[in-house]
């Protein structure tokens, strides 16, 4: 896999990063941009150049851990910073419109985690800027990264399961299902509907990618936990959805179901797909990435039942970090590969990616799904 420019000596050039944020996905980013030359071996020099934080003595902090030059605590200060050519965007959501547009009409490339934007005003202003900057402007969906999604893609393509008729995606996760976890800015309505947009875009950009966008849905929406407390010991209502659910249908007349959970109790980090077909089935789980299992129709019935593939070199991608089989990729892997992807696709190459124009139909789908809660109704999306 070719991340770098081509051509002799392009080894040589030098790309220039900034960070803005450096929570969970900012250390993500960070750890994506030391890690993709050591594992491809054919990118730009990656030189991390500016790192933003909120105030300025966290800011070099977390700089001197992640390896960044220079620090400071205002973000604005990548945009006019001339050695910076790639900015990370990594901060809460309702930030990424602000911070995504200024450093697009700055001149920079972007690699923006999801969602887009909590309003789909502000998505669209988003792309139309992408749009007319001219540079590369990425969503951080990794898990379309994972070789193993890669693989299901290559089954639909062959046929392997006929032709689709059901699809099946949940995605749960325990960390507000504590009733009694404070107030987080997750609950807040600024950072958008909840659930449907923070999370099922997840699962959603797994769709969207193996099978194109929705055609109409329908949606039910609900709070476990109608209030929590804050820091300063009130309480205070909780105003998105940390639950989920979507009837929709596809172009073709597939139908299917999305569900998503915030507050599910034992579950860590699952993302299960499961496809029907007129000829077999795909199942797969974010909690067992390295694995997809496979049903074929037909052939004797006394062996009738699930294939598992495992992960290893024969999957494209997964040879970059491992030599042998079962030993399986991580999270973090997943970013590495969607780093490589943008600088395939800042040197003008094709490349396995969402970017705003892709996203841009995620976000439309996120806010049809809420539109139709309102109605209690179907709606289309397209």
């Amino acid at each position: 896999m070719n991340c770098g420019p081509d051509g002799e000596g392009a080894r040589m050039t030098s790309l220039g990063i900034g960070l803005i944020g450096t929570g969970y996905m900012g250390k993500c980013h960070a750890l994506a941009w030391n890690a993709v030359g050591p594992t491809f071996g054919d990118t730009p020099a990656i030189r991390l150049v500016h790192l933003a934080e909120v105030d300025a003595d966290l800011a070099r902090t977390r700089a001197d851990a992640f390896g960044f030059e220079k620090a400071t605590g205002n973000w604005r200060d990548l945009l006019a910073d001339p050695e910076v050519e790639v900015i990370s965007v990594t901060t809460p959501n309702a930030f990424h419109p602000e911070m995504a547009i200024a450093a697009l009409e700055a001149g920079k490339h972007v690699w923006c985690e999801k969602p887009m934007a909590p309003k789909f005003e502000d998505a669209l202003q988003m792309r139309d800027v992408a749009r007319a900057s001219g540079r590369i402007a990425a969503l951080g969906y990794n898990y379309i990264q994972n070789p193993m999604i890669r693989q299901i893609a290559d089954l639909l393509a062959q046929g392997a399961i006929g032709r689709v008729t059901h699809i099946r995606a949940e995605m749960d996760e325990d960390f507000m299902a504590d009733p009694e976890e404070v107030f987080y800015w997750k609950h807040d309505a600024n950072s958008g509907y909840g659930a449907l947009d923070d999370f099922a875009v997840h699962p959603l950009s797994l769709i969207t990618t193996l099978f194109g966008p929705l055609d109409r849905v329908t949606t039910d929406m609900a709070r476990p936990y109608p209030d929590r407390l804050t820091s300063e010991g009130d309480r205070r209502p909780v105003e998105t959805h940390d639950i989920a659910n979507v009837l929709f249908r596809m172009k073709d007349g597939a139908s299917g179901v999305l569900m998503a959970n915030r507050s599910a109790w034992g579950r860590k980090g699952r993302i299960a797909l499961q496809i029907y077909g007129s000829a077999g089935s795909i199942t797969y789980d974010q909690e067992r990435m390295n694995e997809v299992e496979v049903y074929r129709a037909g052939g004797d019935a006394a062996e009738a039942g699930y294939t598992r593939l495992l992960a290893g070199p024969a999957h494209p991608i997964y040879g970059q970090f491992v030599p042998a089989p079962g030993h399986g990729l991580g999270f973090n892997d997943l970013k590495v590969i969607e780093c490589c992807e943008l600088l395939n696709a800042i040197h003008g190459r094709p490349a396995h990616l969402i970017d705003f124009e892709k996203g841009i139909e995620i976000e439309r789908s996120v806010h049809k799904m809420a539109e139709a809660y309102e109605a209690q109704s179907w709606v289309s999306v397209t």
